[in-house]
C-alpha cells in the first residue's frame, strides 16, 4: 500500500496510467502539421526537436501527411496549445485561424502573411546560386520555376536581380497545364531557345531533376552547355540525378528551431507580430551539374578547375603557376578578364566556403578546421573569416548550427 501511494504521488498510477500531480503544470500540447516526404520538411522537424530537447518538454502530435494536405479533422476539437504548420493554401489558413490557437507558419506559399512566418531568405538563396554560376564563367542565365507558387516567383525575381549586372535578361520557364511528362517536354523546348552556355537555377531540386532529364531528351551537354543548380539540397534526390545536381543548402533545422521559439513565446501569452522571419541558407553543395569553367580562355578554365580541386589544401597563386605554367602578370590579367576577380580572391573565396561548411556540418575545433583548409595559423583564419563574413568563426557556428 505504501508503494502504491508513493507511485500515485509521483505521477504514476498502479495500473501504469499517467496521473497529473497537483501543482505541476502539464507540458504544452503542440501539433506539427509538417509533411515528412521531403528533406526540407524533415529538417524543420529536427529543428523543432532540438528546441524541445533544449527548452521543453512539449507533447507533440505529428500525423503523416503530404504537402498541402487538408488540416486533419481531429484539429477542430483538439485540446491543444499551439501549432507549427506548413500553410500552403488559403484553405489551410482558414482552418487554422478557426482554431484560435497560436500558429507559426513554416512555408512561404502564401503571398500574404496570415501568421508569423519563418522561411528561407529568398534573396540570399538566389544570390548564392547566382554567385556560384557566375564564378564558373557563365554570362547567360535562366530560371526554371513554377509561377503558380509565391515562393517560386519570389526566388525567380531575386535571381534575376542577382544576375542582372552580368547577364542582363534572365529567361524564365512557364509550365504548361499537364503532368510531369508534359512539363519535361516543355522544358526541353524552352532549353533549345536559350543562349548557351547557360546557368539555370531550378526553384527546387525536383525541378532541377526535370531540367536534367530535359537536357538528356534533346542532347544538351551538362554542364558544358547547360549548368543546373537546385534549391534545398535533398541529398538523395541530388545524387540520383544524372549528373548529380548542385544545390543551395537551406538551414531548415534553424528555421524549425526559430519557429519553435516563436511558438513558445506565443503560448506563454506574449504578443508575436505577424511578420516574416528569414533564415539565411548555409551555402552551395557543388556537384557535377555545375562543374565547369565556362570561359573562352582555355588556360584560365584549366586553372580554375585546378584551384577548385586544390584550394582546401592551401595552394597559393605560386603553386597554381607551377601546375599551369605562365607569367604571373598574364595570369592576373587573363583571370580578371574571364572572371572579374584576381586569382588570389578566387582562391580565398573557395577556402572560406569550405571553412563555412566545416563550421556548420562538423564539430571540429576551429584550429583543426584551419589545418584542414590550408591555414597555417588559427589567428589568420579567424581574421580573414571575420573580414569576409563579418563574424568570427565561432560566432558563425553559433548562429547557423544547432546543438544536437
Amino acid at each position: 500500500m505504501r508503494n502504491s501511494t508513493f507511485k500515485q504521488r509521483n505521477g504514476v498510477a498502479p495500473a501504469g496510467r499517467l496521473v497529473l500531480v497537483a501543482g505541476v503544470k502539464p507540458p504544452p500540447k503542440v501539433a506539427l502539421l509538417i509533411e515528412t516526404s521531403n528533406s526540407y520538411a524533415r529538417e524543420l522537424l529536427q529543428g523543432v526537436r532540438a528546441w524541445v530537447r533544449e527548452k521543453g518538454p512539449w507533447l507533440l502530435r505529428l500525423t503523416e501527411q503530404g504537402r498541402g494536405a487538408a488540416v486533419p479533422s481531429w484539429l477542430r476539437g483538439w485540446d491543444g496549445n499551439g501549432v507549427i504548420a506548413r500553410v500552403e493554401n488559403g484553405r489551410i489558413a482558414r482552418a487554422l485561424r478557426a482554431t484560435r490557437l497560436p500558429v507559426i507558419d513554416v512555408s512561404a506559399a502564401l503571398p500574404r502573411l496570415v501568421f508569423p512566418r519563418v522561411a528561407t531568405d529568398a534573396r540570399v538563396a538566389a544570390q548564392l546560386a547566382a554567385t556560384h554560376l557566375i564564378e564558373r564563367g557563365l554570362r547567360h542565365f535562366a530560371y526554371c520555376g513554377d509561377p503558380r507558387s509565391n515562393w517560386s516567383r519570389l526566388r525567380g525575381e531575386m535571381f534575376a536581380i542577382a544576375t542582372r549586372p552580368i547577364g542582363g535578361h534572365c529567361a524564365r520557364f512557364s509550365p504548361p497545364a499537364g503532368g510531369v511528362d508534359e512539363e519535361v517536354e516543355a522544358i526541353a523546348r524552352w532549353l533549345r531557345r536559350l543562349r548557351r552556355p547557360v546557368g539555370i537555377l531550378a526553384c527546387l531540386d525536383v525541378r532541377g531533376q526535370q531540367v536534367l532529364a530535359a537536357c538528356q531528351l534533346v542532347g544538351l551537354k551538362v554542364p558544358d552547355e547547360v549548368a543546373v543548380i537546385g534549391v534545398h539540397n535533398d541529398t538523395t534526390l541530388c545524387e540520383l540525378c544524372d549528373p548529380p545536381l548542385s544545390s543551395v543548402m537551406p538551414n531548415a533545422q534553424r528555421a524549425g528551431y526559430e519557429a519553435a521559439a516563436l511558438l513558445a513565446r506565443a503560448m506563454a501569452g506574449r504578443k508575436i507580430a505577424v511578420k516574416l522571419h528569414e533564415v539565411a541558407p548555409l551555402g552551395v553543395a557543388s556537384r557535377k551539374s555545375t562543374d565547369l569553367a565556362a570561359v573562352g580562355d582555355a588556360k584560365v578554365a584549366r586553372i580554375v578547375r585546378y584551384m577548385r580541386e586544390q584550394a582546401a589544401g592551401g595552394v597559393n597563386v605560386s603553386d597554381v603557376l607551377r601546375a599551369v605554367p605562365m607569367a604571373r602578370t598574364a595570369l592576373e590579367r587573363r583571370f580578371k578578364t574571364a572572371l572579374g576577380m584576381t586569382p588570389h580572391t578566387y582562391l580565398r573565396r573557395l577556402r572560406i566556403e569550405r571553412v563555412q561548411e566545416l563550421l556548420v556540418r562538423t564539430n571540429l575545433p576551429v584550429g583543426e578546421i584551419a589545418l584542414a583548409t590550408g591555414f597555417e595559423h588559427t589567428e589568420y583564419l579567424s581574421a580573414m573569416f571575420r573580414r569576409e563574413c563579418g563574424l568570427r568563426p565561432r560566432d558563425y557556428r553559433a548562429r547557423h548550427r544547432l546543438k544536437h
